[in-house]
């Protein structure tokens, strides 16, 4: 799946769709990459720079990619929060220093109609230890509306 496919099942525009490919998916997890950390008009650098934390913005996308994937092939993108970050350890500063692509890799531990937990590890480059990780909880305005 390319930028546009992705981007198509996502609730985010423009340059604030932040994947460049689907590299796997099945029910339990998904693995994507990203480029968009080296261009200098990403939208969430501050100053130059494009801290660590906003990795989880990456995650955060591949979680709701996932998410839609399983909800099957017509499917709305659903909107959502996120809810909590928990157990979020960074590695490095600045993910705009990171030369090669993000692979981003997001399990989801649970969920239902109301949202979904997921687990995340950010890598730059073969053998290199987590860029990022931590622990991610989303909830679902769908959910919400119904309810």
């Amino acid at each position: 799946m390319n930028q546009a496919e992705i981007c198509a099942r996502l609730p985010h525009a423009g340059r604030m769709c932040l994947l460049a490919s689907l590299v796997k998916w099945d029910n339990d997890s998904i693995v994507c990459l990203a480029d968009s950390h080296r261009d200098a008009d990403n939208p969430l650098r501050v100053d130059g720079r494009l801290h660590a934390v906003a990795g989880v913005e990456y995650a955060a996308q591949a979680m709701a990619l996932h998410g839609n994937l399983l909800a099957g092939p017509d499917a709305p993108a659903t909107r959502g929060y996120l809810a909590s970050v928990r157990d979020l350890k960074l590695a490095v500063e600045d993910l705009s220093m990171l030369r090669d692509d993000l692979n981003i890799t997001a399990r989801r531990l649970s969920g239902d109609a109301n949202g979904f937990i997921y687990e995340f590890e950010i890598h730059a480059g073969a053998g290199a230890g987590p860029a990022l990780s931590g622990r991610l909880v989303a909830t679902l305005f769908a959910a919400q509306e119904s309810a």
